[in-house]
């Protein structure tokens, strides 16, 4: 017997008589949706987390197994995968409603029901119940049990003090990208991770707004950044530079000058264009050489093809994964070496620029951000700030180029330089919808 199925003489009694193949499993699962749907959409939070409960905990410690004729349905499911798939959509099912009626907070109860979960089955009995509680088990020490629990972040007070808890934003990147994934929680992750990005940028322009008042010292915004009030000269220093020939526009001349343009012409157009505006050093020498080879061999064999949108959106997911992670599991040499050698502007003005011109390449380069917080966060935040900043750098870059905020810097005092870097107290920053 496989422990991830059910035994043939272990199944529900009514299922007896019919053959395996007749037994439309969707059908089942879709039913037990719908009523969760329905719960969900016309009770109160505690009645859904009551039927919740009832189903996929109440349920197998009762001794009468047909307490509700659709909780039975469950108990058609005889494969583990099946099992934590439907109990997967399910959660679910819960979370994306409450997230949409801002009501997040009973995501924590959710979670609590797992939480107080305590099984009592017997690993030498085979039996349905023992199977379907080990199943339950199996779940709530999986990956998608800790994918689950993001959800939560907000609500749980013990995970506050963890700093990959302050980038959930990122972390659910990869939930609403990938397709496998339920169809509830990719729109739950994108839901939660928008509502996190939109509370962050109206916190900063709020701090950013109450931090250059008079009245500051008495009605001080809190700073959502870990840059503490660094993050207004860095904001200074970023915006400064927006003038006739700012990351955008030179995206937009790289596009429009190299449309159609041959593979092996575009990469070397691509290379230069990223190092445009980036300053020279002996480290960025070496990014620059590392890049160069790179582009080189990326796919030589067409390099008599014209540039295409799948080729450009190709080759920039290559460049983003050399400076984040390469391999899909490790941080990758340039990444390290950049950071290391305290360069994180660096690196996110070229991660900037290659978004600018290949906008489809953003959920690609945010699931690396994603990749790298999850590599790093069993390390303590002390080991981590390097790290950190480079995340607060990114956070703030792309605030004021991709989203929908604009940033502006106004003169204060006539006679200072426009131009100088050194004169940033001279000036005030505002920030308005675009």
């Amino acid at each position: 017997m496989n422990a991830n199925n059910l035994p043939t003489i272990y199944k529900h009694p009514n299922d007896v008589q019919l053959r395996s193949k007749q037994i439309n499993l969707k059908t089942r699962q879709e039913k037990i949706y719908k009523l969760l749907v329905e719960i969900v959409s016309q009770c109160p939070p505690e009645d859904a987390l009551q039927e919740f409960k009832r189903l996929f905990i109440d349920y197998f410690g009762s001794v009468n197994l047909n307490i509700r004729p659709v909780f039975s349905e469950i108990y058609f499911i005889n494969n583990e995968q099946e099992f934590c798939d439907t109990l997967k959509r399910c959660c679910y099912i819960l979370v994306n409603h409450w997230i949409s009626q801002r009501k997040t907070r009973y995501i924590q109860e959710l979670i609590n029901i797992f939480e107080n979960y305590h099984s009592h089955y017997n690993s030498t009995q085979s039996t349905p119940i023992n199977i379907y509680k080990k199943w339950l088990d199996n779940f709530i020490n999986s990956r998608d049990y800790e994918g689950l629990k993001l959800f939560a972040y907000r609500h749980d007070n013990k995970d506050k003090t963890k700093w990959a808890n302050r980038y959930i934003a990122y972390l659910l990147v990869p939930q609403y990208c990938d397709k496998n994934n339920p169809k509830e929680q990719q729109e739950a992750a994108a839901k939660l991770s928008k509502q996190i990005r939109n509370r962050f940028k109206f916190e900063l322009a709020m701090y950013i707004a109450r931090s250059q008042s008079a009245a500051s010292s008495e009605t001080r915004y809190k700073n959502p950044s870990a840059l503490g009030d660094n993050v207004l000269r860095i904001i200074k220093l970023i915006v400064i530079k927006r003038g006739v020939f700012n990351y955008e526009n030179i995206a937009n001349i790289f596009i429009k000058q190299n449309q159609n343009e041959l593979l092996k012409d575009f990469k070397k157009s691509l290379h230069k264009y990223l190092f445009v505006s980036v300053k020279n050093s002996e480290l960025v020498n070496i990014l620059k050489q590392s890049l160069e080879e790179l582009l080189a061999y990326w796919k030589a064999e067409e390099n008599e093809e014209p540039i295409n949108d799948i080729l450009l959106l190709k080759i920039c997911i290559r460049v983003i994964d050399s400076l984040t992670i390469e391999n899909g599991r490790e941080p990758s040499q340039l990444f390290t070496l950049l950071l290391s050698q305290g360069h994180p502007l660096t690196l996110v003005v070229i991660l900037l620029k290659i978004i600018l011109i290949c906008p489809d390449a953003r959920n690609h380069l945010e699931i690396r951000i994603a990749n790298l917080i999850t590599y790093y966060q069993n390390d303590s935040e002390d080991n981590c700030k390097w790290l950190i900043n480079f995340i607060e750098i990114f956070n703030i870059m792309f605030a004021i180029y991709v989203e929908n905020v604009e940033y502006n810097l106004i003169k204060m005092e006539e006679d200072i330089d426009c131009n100088s870097q050194s004169n940033l107290e001279a000036y005030r920053v505002f920030s308005q919808l675009k």
